[in-house]
C-alpha cells in the first residue's frame, strides 16, 4: 500500500503535522489531508515507530474574504485575525475560527482520527514561536533573496517577512513591518496594502513576540518545522509546484536554520463532479455533509484507497455510491471469508474505525435505499429475519449507520430518477419492451417458488430463467426492474425479490402478455449457432433435452366465420444441462409457413421431420442421447391479442 512504501526507509522517531485555515465552513477536501497523514501515522504505529500526529488550526490568519454564509455584519472585521472575529449570534462558539473549525474536528473522532489539536494563535501567545520569528527576522535579507530565487517574487529591501497586529484597529492584514532592531518591529497600517481589507494609516513599533502579530504562512510553515522538529507533513498540489510556497518554505527552513524538510507527501485534488472545492466560497461538499452520507468506514475508504497524487473525483449520483459501497464491502466479504490479500489486510487496517469496525457482514447501498422506499417494510426487522446466524451487534451497528447514510442520500442527493416507486399494476412501458424481455417476465411469474429462499438462490433464479428464455442478463433485469419500478435500474434483483411478498410477484410477473411469434424471431438461432454451442460446451454437457414447438398467428377478421389466413413458425428447442447444474436453451428456427387454409397437423408433422433429422444429426455427430420432452405442442394467437403464457414445458435449471 501506497503508506507503507512512503515510510519503508524512514528511520528514528517521526513527527506527523496537517494544518487548517478555518475561514469557511470547511469542505470534505481539507479530509483528505487528515488521513492521508492519519494512514502514515497509522503506518508508523503498526512498524513499531515513536511517532505522534498533530493537527493544527491556523486561527490567527486574517479574515481575508467572506464566507458564503456570512452575514452583513462580518464586512466589517476584514483583515481581523479569525479567532479575534465574533462568531455569528446563533453559535456556541467563541471566534468564527472556532464556529467552522468546531463541526469539522468533530469527524475526527467518527473516523478513528486520534490527532492531537493545537490552536496556532496560542502558539503564538505563549511565546512558542518566540525564538524562530527572532531568527527569521534577523535573517529577513536571506527570505527576500529566497523569495526572488525560488518564486521569482521581488521584495522590498525594507520588507520584513511579518504582520502584527495593529495597535489602533486591531487588523493583522494590513499592517506592513519595514524594520526590525532585535526588540521591536517598526509597522505601517496601509489603506491600500491588500484589497480586501483597509488598514487605518496608523504607524508604530511593538514587540513581534507573545502574539502581537504572525509570520506569513510560508514562514510559518518554516517556524513549525524548526519549533516542532516536524518530519512528515504533505500539501495539496497547488503547493507543491515548482517555485511554489512548498519549495520557499523548505528553501528558508535550510538557509535559516540548517536543517531538511520535513518528508513531502504532495496530494491531488479531492474533486465533487469534477469540481475543485473551496471552503470561503462553499463550492463542492461540507465535509460535515460528506460525514453525513458516508459511513466512517467507507469514508475512510474512499480516501485512503486512492493514492496521494492520484485526484479523487467524487460523485453523489446513485451508480457511483453503489461501486463505492460494493468495492468496500467486497473488501470485508474477503477478510470475513480468509480470503483476504496482505495488501488488502492492510488497507482493512486503515480504514477501521476501531479495532472491530471491519468485522462485519454489509448490506448493499442500493438494497437499503430501495427498502427505505418500499413503506410497508421494516427494514430492520426483515434484515434481522433473514440473518442465518442472528445480526451481531457489530452487524446492527453497522446497519445503522447505513440507514442513516440511504436515508441522507435520499433526503439530499437522490435524483427522480433514482426514486423508487412500486407500481400498483403493470407499467404501460413494459409493453414498449421487448418480446423476449415480456416471455422472460411471463417465465419467472410461470416458474416462481412459492417457498421463500435465500437472496442468493433468487438471484440464481433470475439468471436461470434467463439462460431458458434464452436472454442477457442485463435486458433480464432491465425486465424485472420495469415490471416493478417503471425503472430500468435498481438494486441487487435477488435480495430485492426476497422482500417482497410471493403472491404478489407472482401476480405481476404472470400479468406481462408477449407474442409467441416475436419471441421466437428475437431468440432463434441457426442450426449451425446450436452446433457450435454444443461443440464449446461438449465435454461439459450431462444431459440433452428437445421439444418441438409450432405457433400460428391469425390474421384479424371480420367475423369469427370469415376466411383467415395463417402465418407461423416451427421450432426445435434444444435444452442441455451442464455438470454445473445450469440448464441452457436454444430454440433452432425450423420452419416458416403462411397463407390461407394452411393445416396445422400437416405444418406439425413437417417440422417433426425437420426435427427428427436434426436432432439424429447432433447425436451422432457428438455422441449424445436425448431426451423428447414433451409431445409436439402448437399454439395460436391472435395478431392483435398477444399470449400470456410462456409456451413450453421446460424445467427450471438450479446454480
Amino acid at each position: 500500500m501506497w503508506n507503507e512504501k512512503l515510510i519503508e526507509k524512514l528511520t528514528g522517531p517521526q513527527i506527523v503535522n496537517d494544518s487548517k485555515t478555518p475561514s469557511g465552513r470547511v469542505h470534505v477536501g481539507s479530509l483528505r489531508g487528515v488521513l492521508i497523514h492519519d494512514a502514515i501515522y497509522r503506518a508508523l504505529v503498526s512498524h513499531g515507530f515513536d511517532t505522534s500526529y498533530s493537527y493544527g488550526i491556523d486561527d490567527f490568519d486574517p479574515l481575508d474574504g467572506l464566507p458564503a454564509d456570512a452575514e452583513p455584519w462580518l464586512k466589517d472585521y476584514l483583515g481581523y485575525p479569525l479567532c479575534n472575529v465574533p462568531a455569528p449570534e446563533a453559535s456556541s462558539a467563541t471566534d468564527l475560527a472556532d464556529h467552522y473549525i468546531s463541526e469539522f474536528l468533530g469527524i475526527f473522532s467518527e473516523l478513528g482520527v486520534g490527532a492531537e489539536i493545537y490552536r496556532t494563535r496560542d502558539l503564538y501567545r505563549c511565546g512558542r514561536f518566540n525564538a524562530a520569528i527572532d531568527a527569521i527576522l534577523n535573517n529577513a535579507h536571506i527570505v527576500r533573496k529566497v523569495y526572488a530565487e525560488v518564486s521569482h517574487a521581488a521584495r522590498a529591501s525594507n520588507w520584513f517577512p511579518f504582520q502584527v497586529i495593529c495597535e489602533q484597529c486591531g487588523k493583522i492584514g494590513a499592517t506592513e513591518v519595514t524594520d526590525y532592531d532585535g526588540k521591536e518591529v517598526s509597522y505601517e497600517c496601509k489603506p491600500d496594502l491588500v484589497t480586501w481589507a483597509t488598514g487605518c494609516g496608523n504607524r508604530g513599533k511593538v514587540s513581534p513576540f507573545d502574539g502581537n502579530g504572525k509570520l506569513p504562512w510560508k514562514l510559518e510553515w518554516v517556524a513549525k518545522w524548526h519549533t516542532f522538529g516536524i518530519t512528515i507533513e504533505g500539501a495539496g498540489k497547488d503547493h507543491c509546484t515548482k517555485g511554489g510556497s512548498r519549495e520557499v518554505a523548505a528553501a528558508c527552513l535550510r538557509s535559516i536554520f540548517g536543517e531538511n524538510p520535513p518528508l513531502n507527501v504532495p496530494y491531488e485534488f479531492f474533486l465533487v463532479g469534477g469540481a475543485k472545492m473551496s471552503s470561503s466560497k462553499a463550492v463542492g461538499t461540507a465535509a460535515r455533509e460528506m460525514a453525513d452520507l458516508l459511513p466512517p468506514e467507507v469514508l475512510r475508504f474512499l480516501m485512503i484507497r486512492t493514492p496521494p497524487r492520484k485526484a479523487v473525483n467524487f460523485s453523489t449520483d446513485c451508480d457511483y455510491l453503489v461501486k463505492l459501497y460494493n468495492e468496500h464491502d467486497r473488501l470485508v466479504e474477503s477478510h470475513l471469508s480468509g480470503r483476504a490479500t496482505a495488501e488488502q489486510e492492510k488497507t482493512l487496517q486503515m480504514i477501521k474505525v476501531d479495532p472491530q469496525s471491519t468485522a462485519y457482514h454489509p448490506v448493499g447501498f442500493q438494497l437499503l435505499t430501495a427498502l427505505l422506499q418500499l413503506p410497508h417494510i421494516d427494514v430492520e426487522k426483515e434484515i434481522k429475519r433473514r440473518s442465518t446466524t442472528g445480526p451481531s451487534t457489530l452487524d446492527k451497528d453497522s446497519l445503522h449507520k447505513r440507514l442513516r447514510s440511504a436515508r441522507y442520500w435520499l433526503e439530499h442527493f437522490a435524483s427522480e430518477e433514482d426514486r423508487l416507486a412500486l407500481q400498483p399494476k403493470v407499467p404501460d412501458s413494459v409493453n414498449r419492451l421487448r418480446e423476449s424481455q415480456r416471455a422472460f417476465l411471463s417465465l419467472l411469474g410461470s416458474r416462481f417458488p412459492r417457498d421463500r429462499i435465500t437472496e442468493d438462490e433468487y438471484q440464481s433464479f433470475i439468471f436461470d430463467m434467463a439462460r431458458l428464455t434464452p436472454i442477457d442478463h442485463r435486458l433480464a433485469f432491465q425486465a424485472l426492474y420495469r415490471a416493478l419500478f417503471d425503472k430500468d435500474q435498481g438494486p441487487k434483483g435477488g435480495a430485492l425479490l426476497s422482500y417482497l411478498d410471493t403472491d404478489f410477484l407472482i401476480e405481476r410477473f404472470s400479468e406481462v402478455a408477449y407474442s409467441v411469434d416475436g419471441f421466437w424471431h428475437e431468440t432463434s438461432v441457426t442450426p449451425e449457432l446450436c452446433e457450435g454451442w454444443i461443440s464449446e460446451h461438449e465435454q461439459s454437457i450431462s444431459e440433452m433435452e428437445f421439444a418441438l414447438l409450432v405457433n400460428a398467428v391469425m390474421s384479424a377478421g371480420p367475423s369469427p366465420d370469415s376466411g383467415r389466413s395463417l402465418s407461423g413458425r416451427g421450432v426445435v428447442e434444444v435444452y442441455a444441462r451442464l455438470d454445473n447444474g445450469r440448464e441452457h436453451t436454444m430454440r433452432v428456427l425450423s420452419i416458416d409457413f403462411g397463407g390461407e387454409g394452411v393445416d396445422l397437423a400437416q405444418e406439425a408433422k413437417r417440422l417433426e421431420k425437420y426435427g427428427s433429422g436434426f436432432i439424429q444429426g447432433l447425436a451422432e455427430k457428438f455422441r449424445l442421447s436425448f431426451k423428447e420432452r414433451a409431445p409436439i405442442r402448437i399454439t395460436q394467437e391472435h395478431m392483435d391479442t398477444p399470449m400470456h403464457h410462456f409456451p413450453t414445458q421446460a424445467s427450471s435449471g438450479e446454480s
